[in-house]
């Protein structure tokens, strides 16, 4: 793409309209916090604000707003900014809820998104402390005011009152527990807000599906207050590989998203993920293979894999993240890391294997392949599966999950992969799909491999462990 390529700002589908009567120093306020920040409103996000930001009786017009736009659009930058201005320029100490699709994925947003956004920016010295620890992460301004992660249970909200709460990634939602943890915690506070920012969802998001429908009519109906909605998005019978459809549906193309970016994920997605992902469009059908009543069946927080160990090792496509699992000659399951980076990998496996003696086992066509060599170097000799093996052990740990023969230690990581979880065609069979923007699949292809070497290849690890 050149340089010198122009673009228009594409516009809503569905937006709540300004009145610009309305207009206060709130808007005007996130906007500098944004500045502050490095990352100054992009014009899309600063008509959201507007909006957002209007006020009756010096109280919110709108109590609640429904955002949805396409993946990498910019939201976190415009959340952040929101929660910054409520805890830094409301006048009074506030109280502020992010969520997301899990708690795991709220800690990681708050700590490794916001947190170091905050802490480059001059808003730094307006902070008195980050609380770290798993289960209180928190951001406590000198202020008095505060920005907590919650939890997604009904009980998370429980003894406490809160003034502004955001529900992130809300196509994961099958129901509205978030919802009915935050609603009460407001009820009281006259110019509470809440925040709901995804992007499109598929059959299962009951939940946005719901907001989607209030959203859009609340916008027809326009009565200025209560409800704000916008929704950037392409139309379900658009072309996909359109580039004006882009142009037309993703406010940050041009901006913060270049088209190059979005070429190489039409090639290397699924039609169906890219019109999700990169256009707004709903799902009509689902891409996800497992369902997860059924995996969760077989999930428990009393697995605990015990004598003759194997250890997957797996990585993701963009080396982004690496996770290893380990699985018992029962079929016993155990996500034991997934970590930021790829760096800590060698020496991890080698600590395992001198510690519990196990077989390793890795993709030797997936990226986690790089550590072959230098895993050898260091006296640790993995079992690298080809193409053939990874295959046979896709549709056989999916198929003993269908019969409910596995046996997991819970973990909300691991859940997630397995949600994202699609198929990729290698001639007339199949593995798990990589490329998947919303979910880090490593730990799935660790569990899948580890659980495979130690369920069909018992002699193998026998022998293996019998070596050492």
């Amino acid at each position: 793409m050149s340089s010198t390529t122009s673009f228009v700002a594409s516009k809503p589908r569905y937006a709540t309209t300004h009145r610009a009567d309305r207009a206060s120093d709130h808007a005007d306020r996130v906007r500098l916090v944004a500045r502050a920040l490095g990352l100054p409103l992009m014009g899309w996000q600063s008509d959201v604000v507007d909006v957002f930001s209007e006020r009756v009786d010096d109280l919110p017009a709108y109590r609640e707003l429904v955002l949805t736009v396409p993946r990498q659009s910019g939201k976190t930058t415009l959340i952040l900014a929101v929660m910054l201005h409520r805890a830094l320029y409301y006048g009074i100490p506030q109280r502020i809820a992010y969520t997301a699709q899990t708690g795991h994925d709220a800690r990681q947003k708050m700590l490794d998104d916001f947190v170091p956004l905050i802490e480059r920016s001059p808003v730094a010295d307006l902070v008195e402390r980050v609380y770290r620890a798993n289960g209180d992460e928190a951001i406590i301004f000198r202020n008095g005011s505060r920005i907590e992660v919650l939890r997604n249970t009904v009980s998370s909200g429980h003894g406490r009152t809160l003034d502004l709460a955001i529900i992130d990634e809300a196509f994961a939602d099958e129901d509205d527990v978030r919802e009915q943890a935050l609603l009460p915690t407001m009820a009281t506070k006259k110019d509470a807000q809440i925040l709901i920012v995804s992007t499109a969802g598929t059959e299962r998001s009951l939940y946005l599906k719901r907001k989607v429908e209030q959203g859009r009519a609340a916008v027809e109906a326009d009565t200025g207050e209560g409800v704000a909605y916008f929704e950037w998005s392409a139309h379900a019978d658009d072309d996909p590989y359109d580039r004006e459809v882009w142009r037309a549906a993703m406010p940050a193309l041009g901006y913060t998203v270049q088209e190059a970016a979005v070429e190489h994920a039409m090639s290397a997605m699924t039609v169906n993920e890219f019109r999700r992902s990169y256009l707004n469009v709903w799902s009509t059908v689902s891409e996800q293979m497992i369902p997860q009543k059924v995996w969760l069946a077989s999930c428990s927080a009393k697995i605990a894999p015990a004598g003759s160990l194997v250890f997957g090792v797996d990585v993701a496509l963009d080396r982004s993240k690496g996770s290893i699992a380990v699985c018992d000659r029962d079929g016993n399951i155990e996500l034991i890391e997934n970590r930021d980076g790829v760096g800590w990998i060698q020496q991890r496996v080698l600590d395992l294997h001198r510690r519990w003696k196990g077989v390793v086992v890795v993709d030797g066509y997936g990226p986690a392949s790089s550590f072959v060599e230098p895993l050898r170097a260091v006296g640790v000799e993995p079992v690298i599966y080809r193409t053939a093996d990874m295959v046979s052990a896709c549709a056989l740990f999916y198929d003993a999950i269908l019969d409910k023969a596995i046996r997991v230690k819970s973990d909300d990581r691991l859940d997630k992969a397995v949600a994202a979880a699609s198929r990729r065609n290698v001639g007339q069979q199949w593995l798990w799909q990589r490329n998947v923007p919303e979910a880090d699949i490593s730990p799935l292809y660790a569990a899948c491999i580890a659980w495979h070497q130690a369920t069909t290849k018992k002699s193998l690890v026998k022998a293996r462990s019998a070596i050492y």
